[in-house]
């Protein structure tokens, strides 16, 4: 075997310690990397919009709760609700409720529940109001407001009854807002009363003005909302 000459011993002596300083010692520790770990960014969500709330809302509720405790108003006692025969059969009843509400429009709830019972003494019925004449029935009813126009509209509507329900009155709102001189108003508080089905409110027009005078019906919507209302409450008889 040939020895070694001096450059490769020189050599090997380099590359020894060049590998001898590569080598980590065995108790030092690694080097991190100085790439740092991306972390996510957490954003506080925007607070949301207040709620719009009217003003002393909670007041003025407890207040009119506390006025109508009693239930001593005319239409307690003499509303349409209380109109009608109750002990009649169920179409009977119904198609009473139904000339109530025509019978109230435009009228004290005194004056409709005097005529009312002064219809239900004659027996009222569709057939009744069908064999009346005009005459009789305007000096039965009168004096309710709009007398005469009521009077050709509850027989007018009392012969479509008749013929096209077989006595009864309709079960929809639709179906009510079509015979004559009964209008949105009159079909829902119809619906509650004669069918007990709420299919919506009927509010008068004193009363929903009375109510959006109101400061906490301040909201820039309500007058919106007054004049759709208003434009449909009508209750047509007029």
């Amino acid at each position: 075997m040939c020895a070694a000459g001096p450059a490769a011993r020189r050599l090997g002596r380099a590359g020894t310690g060049a590998a001898a300083s590569r080598a980590p010692s065995a108790g030092s520790a690694p080097k991190r990397s100085r790439r740092g770990k991306s972390s996510a960014i957490a954003y506080e969500p925007e607070p949301p919009e207040p709620k719009w709330e009217p003003e002393n809302w909670r007041q003025q509720l407890e207040r009119i709760r506390e006025m109508r405790r009693a239930r001593d108003a005319p239409v307690d006692e003499m509303g349409v609700e209380k109109c009608y025969d109750s002990s009649a059969p169920p179409q009977v009843m119904r198609y009473q409720v139904l000339l109530s509400l025509m019978l109230s429009s435009q009228t004290k709830d005194q004056v409709t529940s005097a005529a009312m019972l002064r219809l239900r003494q004659r027996g009222l019925t569709v057939d009744s109001i069908l064999q009346m004449d005009d005459v009789t029935l305007g000096q039965i009813i009168y004096p309710v407001g709009f007398w005469r126009n009521k009077v050709k509209y509850i027989k007018q509507t009392t012969a479509i009854l008749k013929q096209k329900y077989g006595g009864d009155i309709p079960s929809t709102v639709e179906e009510l807002v079509k015979l004559p001189g009964v209008g949105p108003k009159m079909a829902h508080l119809a619906m509650n009363i004669a069918w007990n089905s709420v299919s919506g409110i009927g509010v008068s027009a004193p009363h929903l003005n009375s109510g959006l005078s109101l400061p906490s019906c301040g909201h820039p919507r309500a007058q919106d909302h007054k004049q759709a209302e208003v434009g449909e409450e009508g209750d047509q008889i007029p």
